[in-house]
């Protein structure tokens, strides 16, 4: 999976994500939505929606992630920083380490104003990666992301979208909100060995609180 980025003065950063079929993960076996028959299906953690949606925290100054976990969807992973190539364009992370996320680090860090760009691989050569079952987050989830200054930003999940990659929304996605936001990204859809996956799942969430690591 690599991502492709471009500028634009009105939204900042574009990002629509794109399959090589010279990558080799499009040989891996192919989870969720794209699977065939025989896996057993996935069984997240239960799920009770929120009565209530919490508030918007305020925003925190910048600071690298280290670490995000989504209990609902049982994932720890830690998180390498990630930079646009010559082309303008974001790579995922490592094919050889399916467990690890990329962080965009030129753009905002969890939990500063502004969205925070984090994606990871549905899947490689090797087998289902990190972000396999991103598309069973719901409503009232919560991501928690451990940030290098001993804090760890919560966010809680407002939606999750997946587009086809020729009406993938870009100002949605990653224009302006007015209060600090995360998006989780993967590869969605079907999948075919000549273009690879056909769209993108997107989790939508804002910063609602902040936890401090103990002295």
């Amino acid at each position: 999976m690599t991502l492709s980025v471009t500028f634009s003065l009105v939204t900042g950063i574009v990002w629509a994500s794109s399959d090589s079929p010279d990558d080799p993960s499009v040989t891996a076996a192919r989870g969720g939505d794209a699977a065939g028959g025989g896996a057993p299906p996935f069984q997240r953690a239960p799920h009770k929606p929120p009565e209530k949606v919490p508030a918007s925290h305020a925003p925190l100054v910048h600071s690298r992630p280290v670490k995000v976990a989504v209990p609902a969807i049982f994932i720890e992973a830690p998180v390498t920083g990630l930079g646009l190539d010559a082309k303008g364009r974001l790579g995922a992370p490592p094919l050889s380490k399916p467990k690890l996320v990329g962080w965009y680090q030129d753009g905002p860090s969890p939990g500063e104003a502004g969205t925070s760009l984090i994606v990871g691989h549905r899947d490689t050569e090797t087998g289902p990666a990190i972000f396999l079952n991103l598309n069973a987050l719901r409503h009232g989830d919560t991501v928690k992301v451990t940030r290098a200054d001993k804090k760890t930003a919560v966010f809680t999940v407002d939606e999750v979208k997946t587009y086809t990659k020729d009406k993938f929304p870009d100002e949605k996605v990653y224009g302006p909100t007015g209060r600090p936001e995360l998006r989780l990204m993967t590869c969605g859809g079907r999948f075919d060995k000549k273009n690879g996956y056909s769209a993108n799942v997107v989790v939508f969430a804002h910063l609602t609180s902040l936890k401090k690591m103990a002295a």
